[in-house]
């Protein structure tokens, strides 16, 4: 009687797991996008996207950690002036509609 071996799904899914995690580090890194961006990308939450290049990678490859987290540091840091430009462009559109 043949033995059926059964691969180790926790093994194969971590695997998947790092990969997609390296993934989202490159994508991030070389476009300097957002979470919301690789998101999209990607087709996964953002909550996914946050938690693998943060917590994950880290566990992963800390240099590309390190670099993802300039990237994400930077977006923070102007997060306030996007906002700001499209609260605006928001309020030129409504009073261009008014006008017209």
């Amino acid at each position: 009687m043949a033995r059926i071996y059964k691969s180790n799904k926790k093994t194969d899914i971590d695997s998947l797991n790092k990969k997609r995690c390296i993934m989202l580090a490159e994508y991030i890194i070389e476009t300097n996008g957002t979470v919301r961006e690789a998101a999209t990308v990607f087709g996964i939450s953002k909550s996914t996207v946050h938690k693998d290049v943060t917590e994950k990678l880290f566990k992963t490859d800390k240099e590309l950690y390190k670099e993802v987290r300039k990237v994400l540091q930077k977006n923070k840091e102007e997060r306030h002036l996007r906002g700001g430009q499209a609260t605006k462009k928001k309020y030129e559109a409504k009073h261009k509609a008014m006008t017209v």
